[in-house]
């Protein structure tokens, strides 16, 4: 699972640096902050826990 977390934040990364250098700046750098802030998330002890309470007050059966 660290894999695709370790996706996740260099996608972000690249889509800031790709947002700030480009023309698209806004809909870009907000995707990469977004990716990497979940990422980070993610990373965290307990995150699993409240990732499956969510799911589980939303009626989502995994």
């Amino acid at each position: 699972m660290g894999f695709w977390y370790f996706l996740i934040l260099f996608v972000g990364i690249f889509l800031v640096v790709k947002g700030l250098l480009g023309n698209k700046r806004n809909g870009l750098v907000l995707i990469g902050v977004i990716s990497i802030a979940f990422s980070i998330f993610m990373f965290q002890p307990g995150s699993d826990e409240i990732i499956s309470e969510l799911f589980n007050f939303f009626g989502i059966d995994i």
